[in-house]
């Protein structure tokens, strides 16, 4: 008998199953959807690879294709402001309800796992599946699906009916579980690709770009890369920024950032392809579905005078798009720092690239997670770069300490690990 849940009772499921950590392959969340009855079969999926610029790309193509009429689902992780978040349609978060009814279902099929002797989900698995029964139910045109960590063994690559498969920006991160060098997590990421579907990547450095065009030759999948070349006439903005691209013509987004200028135009080729395949897509959806796209925590500026950023520059390639940002539209300004970080990111990096633009750091440990970096820690691997830092005790200490030392015309900068930044902006809020 299925188990009927209320949405606290299968926030707690899922709580208990976090203590069992992540692991990669495919094996256990066949085994699930095969209880489940596959819903995945039933979806038509644009699935997204990439070490930065997967959520911004996701986003891009969603507001594009609401506006050209489809019914689009969207799994992300990780999310800013609400667990519920990472499973959407059409930007409207699943319900308390359906999320209730559906862990329920997918609980019932872990407990006949475990009478069957077999391996057990973990939590990004359990909620992949509890996404897919909910799209499948609420009829999506298409499902845009974030790869969780890497590609080829991640629990999103069990799916099989693909339209497209797109690969963002590849650099190095996760090399304990992807591989040491850039054309090994190059492979990882391009395990996506399937047998015959159109591939649509980034522009690549020649080492990620030649894994990712063996990888399309050996399963006969046309490939486009985006050629940044084609990227013309480009306005840098805070608020709006402009460019001309192909057959698009003029476009405006609203997301800042050099490096969104590269995302959008990754956006915009998958679009182009999507029409060859024979999707209605109208150039003002084009237009109007990327002028209009949010997405909170890629230097978003929340507030001004002071300017206050949140960024979610966790890895290095991240860390260097956002000081050649804080470069380009804050030259002069005074910077102050919020930095949290997880124990298994290249810090140290990070703090290379950073560091030495920041007047002072606050640093801060990630509230509600084991892989969280001790501020304190944190703040010794920060003074060797610049000796301008202090640890703070939490979240709000720092947002008041960084808002008494900066002036109206300076730059309050949080960045790092995406978990904290939701936090931070209700710390401002306060």
């Amino acid at each position: 008998m299925e188990e009927i849940m209320n949405y606290e009772e299968a926030r707690e499921f899922i709580s208990r199953v976090s203590l069992k950590g992540s692991e990669l392959g495919l094996t256990t969340i066949t085994n699930l959807l095969s209880i489940l009855g596959n819903p995945q079969d039933q979806l038509k999926f644009i699935h997204v690879a990439g070490t930065n610029g997967k959520g911004s790309v996701l986003a891009y193509l969603s507001g594009v294709l609401e506006h050209a009429g489809f019914r689009v689902g969207r799994y992300i992780s990780p999310t800013l402001f609400s667990y519920r978040e990472r499973i959407q349609i059409n930007g409207e978060h699943i319900s308390r309800e359906d999320f209730a009814q559906l862990a329920g279902q997918v609980s019932d099929a872990v407990d006949r796992m475990k009478e069957q002797g077999m391996a057990l989900p973990t939590v990004f698995e359990i909620e992949t599946a509890v996404s897919f029964l909910y799209f499948c139910r609420k009829n999506c045109d298409f499902v845009l699906l974030e790869v969780g960590l890497g590609g080829r063994l991640d629990a999103t690559n069990v799916i099989r009916t693909p339209v497209l498969s797109v690969i963002a920006s590849v650099s190095m991160d996760h090399m304990e579980y992807l591989g040491n060098t850039l054309a090994e997590i190059a492979w990882n990421k391009a395990g996506i690709i399937k047998p015959g579907v159109p591939v649509v990547s980034a522009s690549q450095k020649e080492e990620a770009a030649g894994v990712i065009r063996k990888e399309a030759e050996d399963k006969k999948s046309p490939c486009t890369f985006v050629d940044m070349d084609q990227v013309t006439d480009i306005e840098y903005g805070l608020e709006r920024q402009y460019f001309t691209y192909e057959e698009f013509g003029r476009i405006a987004i609203s997301l800042a950032g050099l490096h969104q200028i590269g995302n959008a135009a990754l956006a915009l080729t998958c679009i182009r392809v999507l029409r060859t395949l024979g999707y209605v897509i109208p150039d003002g959806a084009v237009s109007t579905g990327m002028a209009e796209t949010v997405w909170r925590g890629r230097f978003t500026v929340i507030h001004r005078d002071p300017t206050v950023i949140m960024d979610g520059a966790h890895n290095p390639d991240a860390a260097l798009r956002l000081r050649e940002a804080l470069e380009q539209y804050f030259p002069e300004q005074k910077k102050y720092f919020i930095f949290g970080v997880f124990s298994d990111k290249e810090y140290d990096k990070i703090i290379d690239i950073t560091a030495p633009l920041a007047e002072h750091i606050f640093t801060i440990e990630t509230p509600d997670n084991p892989r969280a970096l001790p501020s304190e820690e944190l703040a010794r691997a920060v003074s060797r770069v610049n000796p301008s830092v202090e640890a703070c005790a939490s979240i709000q200490d720092a947002v008041g300490r960084a808002y008494a030392l900066a002036k109206e015309n300076d730059v309050i900068v949080a960045f790092g690990s995406l978990s904290f930044l939701g936090a931070i902006e209700q710390a401002m809020q306060k």
